[in-house]
């Protein structure tokens, strides 16, 4: 997010090329109008990823890992992160869903090197959407920066409500997001699940990049072991010693450790890393980072790999998921299982009663 226009202005070039992740530079395009067409969830082309196409969240980084989508019994809908990083605003302060290059760069990012990680435990849904431009984050105009976000919103909102009315017929799921595609899915939870009786549906929702604070929800808890279900998982990682350079009430914000899947301040050694992907999406990197939580974000001490030297930034939260890419991988189908042997012996249960 920030950190994309940071590493941009400072010319590291170097840096994408470590970790390509969600920046891009949009051409400049005169006389586009600021009102985009919305998205018609009917179509597969409003989809970054469907399971009824081939698309890059399909893909796997090594044989030995399974795409499961066609047999899976659970779903996966996922919000990506802002790709739409460009200053000046080519589009206005929302992106269109039909910009080709727009669309190459998500897909390039964050449905392969995040969405695929949910492969392996269901069919993986991502609505493109009209994406707020990175500068709502910082813009001292809050009335446009407001609008954009609630624009990109009930793009979200439609996708999830066209998802349910026409894919989901029942099935659990799970909700996963990074970044802008976090600030959405907060609300969409608080919205449509929360205490709602889609809950019921809920395997557990990765909230990351973004703070989630420890009440947000009134009925969704934060996971505390990694077999907890209708629970949420997050985490901001951060260098080792560094912290948001906006204070914030670090004590209010939850925060999980995708070594250990909990949220106590224990440390994690490297050791317990499954696996990160960095730019080479074929090459699974064990032990890379260790992790800690320390005051409402997750530690990493600086990782090692070619030309890493160059990296000088603290704030990692291009590599919030790349960092433990097998890891969260693997979590998913633990509570996935668990969500499943819950539902067996529940019927179980009510069949002997009857």
């Amino acid at each position: 997010m920030g950190i994309c226009k940071k590493v941009m202005e400072k010319g590291i070039v170097i840096f994408f090329s470590l970790l390509m992740l969600g920046c891009s530079t949009s051409k400049k395009i005169a006389n586009i109008p600021l009102v985009h067409q919305a998205p018609n969830y009917g179509e597969l082309s409003f989809w970054a990823a469907h399971p009824s196409k081939k698309d890059l969240a399909d893909s796997l980084p090594v044989s030995q890992l399974k795409d499961v989508q066609d047999a899976a019994s659970a779903d996966v809908f996922f919000l990506h992160p802002t790709s739409y990083t460009s200053s000046p605003k080519t589009f206005g302060w929302n992106a269109p869903v039909d910009d080709p290059q727009l669309n190459k760069a998500t897909e390039q990012s964050s449905i392969l090197y995040q969405a695929s990680i949910f492969n392996g435990v269901g069919r993986v849904f991502a609505p493109k959407y009209r994406q707020a431009n990175l500068m709502a984050y910082f813009t001292a105009d809050k009335k446009s920066a407001i609008g954009a976000f609630q624009l990109a919103y009930e793009d979200v909102k439609n996708a999830f409500l066209h998802y349910l009315t026409y894919e989901n017929k029942g099935r659990p799921f799970i909700i996963a997001a990074h970044s802008q595609g976090t600030t959405h899915a907060k609300k969409l939870l608080r919205e449509f699940i929360d205490g709602k009786e889609l809950q019921r549906q809920l395997i557990a929702t990765y909230l990351v990049g973004i703070p989630v604070e420890k009440n947000y929800f009134l009925n969704i808890p934060i996971c505390e072991t990694p077999k907890d279900i209708g629970c949420f998982c997050s985490w901001r990682t951060y260098r080792e010693g560094a912290y948001p350079k906006i204070p914030e009430k670090s004590d209010r914000i939850a925060v999980t450790n995708p070594l250990t899947w909990t949220t106590d301040e224990s440390y994690a050694p490297k050791e317990l890393n499954n696996g990160a992907i960095l730019r080479d999406f074929s090459k699974i990197m064990p032990a890379l980072t260790d992790a800690q939580i320390s005051r409402g974000v997750l530690w990493v001490k600086k990782p090692k790999f070619p030309w890493s030297f160059l990296i000088t930034r603290k704030d990692y939260h291009i590599a919030d998921y790349n960092f433990f890419y097998l890891n969260v991988r693997e979590n998913a189908q633990v509570r996935v299982q668990t969500f499943e042997r819950k539902n067996q012996l529940e019927y179980m249960n009510s069949s002997s009663n009857n």
